[in-house]
């Protein structure tokens, strides 16, 4: 797949920018361009972040092992979401987490010292990284709050609180329900017995992958 035929501009690094000028940036400091098949593990967890790595097709799946063994699913990254840029500048610049493709993937390996140059000589491309790390704090923030949760239909509840706002009760679901499934650690059975439970109660709409809240307090208070 040609860059020119992908709006690189959709990605958060390069918001603002033209498609012309964020793919000549690109360009600039990619060093390699690697193909994952689906089910292929493009990081490992422990193994050091010395470039930048960044999907331009497909979607990864992230998972962490704990100290006991078992594993955490911990995100699904669309293209044009970079892998574990927070720790690219880090004194420990380790990757916390396995990366696998979910799909066939392509990712732009993008040499570190080059980007830093880039930010340095425009400012929109700093800009745009700073606020990438701190939605990433956010996100972090949030994941950990998630784990504190004990019931499914708590975790099931905090999800849909993330990804609405009172003025925007719905959204479309990105993931499938196995997916979905796998990002609480639960079995798919007991995920849409939980969803069954929460519109039977009248707090959402669960139309395919379209979710609408009906009442946003109930679903606080399950938090």
């Amino acid at each position: 797949m040609r860059l020119q035929d992908i709006n690189i501009t959709a990605g958060p690094l390069f918001i603002g920018l033209t498609n012309e000028d964020a793919i000549t940036i690109l360009e600039r400091c990619t060093t390699v361009i690697k193909v994952y098949a689906k089910g292929e593990y493009i990081v490992r967890q422990g193994d050091p972040v010395v470039q930048l790595l960044l999907p331009v097709s497909g979607f990864v799946r992230t998972e962490m092992i704990t100290k006991e063994g078992n594993v955490v699913e911990i995100d699904f990254i669309e293209a044009l979401r970079p892998l574990a840029p927070a720790f690219l500048f880090a004194d420990r610049n380790m990757f916390p987490v396995d990366v696998i493709a979910a799909e066939d993937t392509t990712v732009y390996v993008i040499d570190r010292i080059k980007w830093l140059s880039e930010m340095n000589a425009n400012e929109r491309l700093l800009l745009n990284f700073m606020r990438l790390m701190s939605n990433i704090a956010v996100f972090l923030s949030n994941k950990v709050q998630m784990m504190s949760i004990k019931s499914l239909k708590g975790k099931l509840a905090l999800f849909i609180l993330e990804n609405t706002r009172p003025q925007t009760p719905s959204f479309r679901l990105s993931r499938t329900l196995t997916q979905l499934a796998e990002h609480f650690g639960v079995q798919r059975p007991s995920l849409s017995r939980t969803i069954g439970e929460l519109v039977s109660d009248g707090v959402i709409e669960w139309n395919k992958k379209e979710i609408r809240v009906l009442d946003r307090f109930k679903l606080e208070c399950l938090i």
